[in-house]
């Protein structure tokens, strides 16, 4: 799941009231670009040379883009199969819906872009202001603070497993809330509590080659038979062995699917970060940007589906919430995969916190000057204590991922972009049938977060 956003992310998405002027100023400069627009073409959304200043060729893009949204939270989705149904036939539907979603997701994600090209907007909250208005700027900002909490309870979650695991092979027996409690106080919170994150951004690579490398692991645990039942390498060392059943393809007709579907809602979310890739891309041209998401989203949706299908494919219905806490502690090959995720969970979660934190000023509007190092401290100290504590008493990742991806995830894949889109292009008659598109997509969302959410309480 993408819950890595970059240092521009977390910059470009703020929104205090004091820029409220400045963004109203920038919109009128725009206005006459804007109008002009609107009884155009739909041609009129592209400059044909590119726009843009920006260095970064499409391979970088590419690359950029899918580390941006491949995270450790793909670990989580066989959980979300394994809702489903128990029997390998589940893997079908399973693979149309991370399809489907993936799709939709590179469809909005676009979207975000194609407004920034009509607007002339250079972030995801001014292409809201643009297309919607400041008004309601407050919505971006609360979606951007509690996605980033979110993200954050699930590292802490992930990290207290794996590194109570860890500490397992090594012969020390600890609890999870005590692993919580030292990782938090000695590691995460002197992370979170340095002003300048710029250090910490080049280790963001890691958590894309530990899911690379701990994918292939699962690839190779799988078609080696380690896990296999009645005699399989490990399978003596499991607490909880691996099982299937009877239900197969049918059971994507269940309510449960939208479990699934939640899930999927965190795992490509990067349309905040839109704008920057539009804006880096050299010769900015719409056509070239979409060969970037094109191929970002597919190399995302081709990696999930391979991970996801070999893994509940080796447990089953028993596939854990997280599922590298499935295998056995013995298993070295697993081992190095779950330690390097771990490293880059580390390494990420002052990043990704310098968003929650930043996120939950801009809803109280504190202005940039007032927001001393004392007040920063404060702040910092409280909030990663108290996602700690929640960490503490949840235990259930696929909860966590399947609720924050019903209310956050649709709001920032299905709803937002298109609304956006239709606020951009309102009143360009050459857009009316994509402007219907764009409703059935967030209509969608809403239907899939209430229904979504409902189920992902009831599997609690």
């Amino acid at each position: 799941m993408a819950f890595q956003p970059s240092m521009n992310q977390l910059k470009n998405n703020k929104i205090l009231p004091t820029q409220n002027s400045r963004i109203q100023n920038k919109r009128k400069n725009n206005n006459n670009k804007y109008t002009k627009s609107h009884a155009s073409s739909s041609a009129a959304e592209v400059t044909p040379g590119g726009s843009g200043t920006g260095t970064a060729t499409i391979p970088n893009e590419i690359f950029n883009l899918v580390k941006s949204i491949i995270g450790a939270g793909v670990f989580s989705l066989p959980a979300g199969i394994a809702a489903i149904g128990n029997h390998p036939s589940a893997l079908l539907p399973s693979c149309i819906l991370v399809l489907v979603m993936g799709a939709i997701s590179a469809y909005t994600f676009s979207l975000t872009a194609r407004v920034c090209s009509k607007t002339g907007a250079s972030s995801y909250a001014e292409a809201w202001d643009f297309s919607r208005g400041t008004q309601t700027s407050w919505i971006i900002a609360a979606s951007s603070a509690l996605d980033c909490i979110a993200g954050n309870l699930t590292y802490s979650m992930i990290l207290a497993d794996t590194f109570q695991a860890l500490f397992g092979t090594i012969g020390i027996t600890v609890s999870r809330n005590a692993v919580l409690g030292i990782l938090t106080s000695t590691i995460l919170l002197p992370l979170c509590l340095i002003k300048n994150l710029s250090s910490l951004a080049p280790f963001s690579i890691i958590g894309l080659l530990g899911s690379a490398y701990t994918g292939l692991a699962i690839a190779i645990r799988f078609f080696g038979g380690a896990y296999s039942m009645p005699g399989g390498k490990f399978v003596g060392d499991l607490a909880v062995k691996p099982a299937f059943g009877a239900i197969g393809a049918k059971g994507a007709l269940s309510a449960k699917a939208l479990i699934l579907v939640s899930m999927l809602s965190t795992a490509y979310i990067a349309h905040f970060n839109a704008p920057k890739f539009f804006k880096e891309l050299k010769n900015n041209t719409l056509e070239r940007f979409n060969i970037v998401t094109s191929a970002s989203f597919g190399i995302s949706i081709a990696f999930y589906c391979l991970v996801s299908s070999l893994a509940f494919l080796t447990f089953g219905s028993n596939c854990s919430s997280m599922v590298l806490n499935s295998y056995s502690s013995k298993d070295l090959l697993l081992l190095a995969g779950r330690f390097a995720v771990a490293v880059s969970l580390v390494f990420s979660y002052p990043l990704l916190f310098q968003g929650s934190r930043d996120g939950l000023l801009d809803l109280v509007r504190v202005p940039e000057e007032k927001r001393t190092n004392g007040l920063l401290n404060k702040l910092t100290f409280g909030l990663v204590a108290a996602i700690a504590y929640v960490a503490s008493q949840v235990t259930d990742l696929t909860f966590v991922v399947s609720i924050s991806g019903a209310l956050l995830g649709t709001s920032l894949i299905f709803i937002y972009p298109t609304l956006m889109f239709r606020g951009a292009m309102r009143g360009d008659p050459t857009k009316k049938w994509e402007n219907r598109l764009c409703s059935v997509i967030a209509s969608l969302g809403g239907v899939i977060a209430m229904i979504g959410a409902k189920m992902s309480l009831q599997a609690l």
